[in-house]
C-alpha cells in the first residue's frame, strides 16, 4: 500500500527517501493499514524491516511508530537480506543485493548472511521522466558498485558479481533499468518474483521462523552488520 495518509482532502508521505520524517504520522499510517488485522487479545511479534543505512534513528523513529500496533517483541532486519531470505537466497556465499525503490535505490553486499558493505542513493522510480531517464538509475547502480569494488579489500563483490546480482523492489520491473544494469556491470541480474513486495514475504518467512521457535522472540534486534567500509 502507498506509504501515506490523508489530512482532509490532503495526502501526506510520513516516510521519504528512506526516512521517517513524521512518526505520529507514520504510527497512524499502521494503524489504518493493520490496526484491523490484529488479534484482538494478544500482543503480537512484529517483523521490521529496515534501510540498510537507516542506522539507530531510523530504528528508533520505527519502533516509536510501531508501538500503536501494540508488539510484543520488535525484530528489526535489513531490507536486502529480508529480500534474499524471500527467495531461499544462499546466504552463505557473497551476494550483492539492489534495491530499485520508488524513493530510494541501494546496493547491498551480503556474506554468512550479514551487511560488508552498503550505498544508497535518494533517487527512485518515481522520479523517473523526460528529465531523468531510467538510464540514471542505472548509472548510479554501477557507480556505487564500481566504489565498492575499488574499496573492497578482499573479493567479496567481485565474488559476488560472477554470481550475479539479486534485483528487488519495484524497478526490477522495468526491462530499460534491468537490461542497462546487466549490460554495464557485465554479469546476470535477477528480478526475483514480485520484486516490489519481496521484502515483506521475506519478513513473513522469518515470522514464520520466530514462531516456529519461541525462544528467539526474546531477541530485540536481529540487524546483522559486519565491520566494514559503510
Amino acid at each position: 500500500m502507498p506509504t501515506m495518509t490523508f489530512q482532509g482532502a490532503a495526502s501526506v508521505c510520513p516516510i521519504q527517501r528512506g526516512c521517517i520524517v513524521d512518526t505520529p504520522g507514520t504510527a497512524r499510517m499502521l494503524h489504518q493499514m493493520l490496526g484491523h488485522r490484529l488479534p484482538r487479545f494478544g500482543r503480537p511479534v512484529i517483523i521490521l524491516t529496515t534501510p540498510v543505512l537507516g542506522g539507530v534513528a531510523y530504528r528508533t523513529e520505527a519502533r516509536t511508530a510501531v508501538e500503536i500496533l501494540r508488539p510484543r517483541t520488535v525484530l528489526t532486519v535489513p531490507t536486502a537480506r529480508a529480500a534474499a531470505v524471500s527467495v531461499d537466497a544462499d546466504l552463505i556465499r557473497p551476494l550483492l543485493v539492489v534495491d530499485l525503490g520508488a524513493h530510494l535505490t541501494e546496493v547491498t553486499l551480503l556474506a554468512d548472511g550479514a551487511v560488508v558493505d552498503a550505498r544508497h542513493i535518494a533517487l527512485g522510480i518515481v522520479d523517473l521522466d523526460r528529465l531523468t531517464p531510467a538510464a540514471q538509475i542505472a548509472d548510479a547502480v554501477v557507480t556505487m558498485v564500481t566504489t565498492m569494488l575499488e574499496e573492497d579489500p578482499g573479493s567479496l563483490v567481485s565474488d559476488a558479481l560472477r554470481r550475479g546480482a539479486l534485483l528487488v523492489g519495484g524497478g526490477a520491473l522495468r526491462p530499460d533499468i534491468t537490461y542497462r544494469l546487466a549490460r554495464r556491470l557485465d554479469t546476470p541480474v535477477r528480478p526475483v518474483p514480485a520484486p516490489h513486495t519481496a521484502a515483506v514475504r521475506g519478513a513473513a518467512k522469518l515470522l514464520q521462523a520466530v514462531h516456529a521457535h519461541p525462544s528467539t522472540a526474546a531477541v530485540s534486534d536481529v540487524t546483522h552488520m559486519r565491520p566494514g567500509p559503510v
